[in-house]
């Protein structure tokens, strides 16, 4: 998994996977999903990241101190 903060486009970018791209679905006003050939989530993008995230969370994040846990569920 791979995070990343665009800071000139404001774009916060989670990758899941380095599957190939198919198509996107903006899923809610300003947050698109990503997906594979086979349907599956491989990214998330959050446009106007800086207005939708706390000043605590952008601080943490550009320390590498992001405040969630990730877990895996098979």
């Amino acid at each position: 998994m791979k995070f990343h903060y665009d800071k000139k486009e404001d774009i916060f970018y989670i990758k899941f996977s380095e599957k190939a791209y198919q198509e996107s679905d903006e899923v809610k006003d300003g947050i698109i999903f990503d997906y594979d050939k086979q349907g599956k989530i491989i990214a998330i993008e959050v446009l106007d990241a800086s207005k939708r995230f706390s000043p605590k969370f952008r601080f943490d994040f550009s320390k590498q101190k992001i405040p969630f846990s990730i877990a895996y569920v098979q």
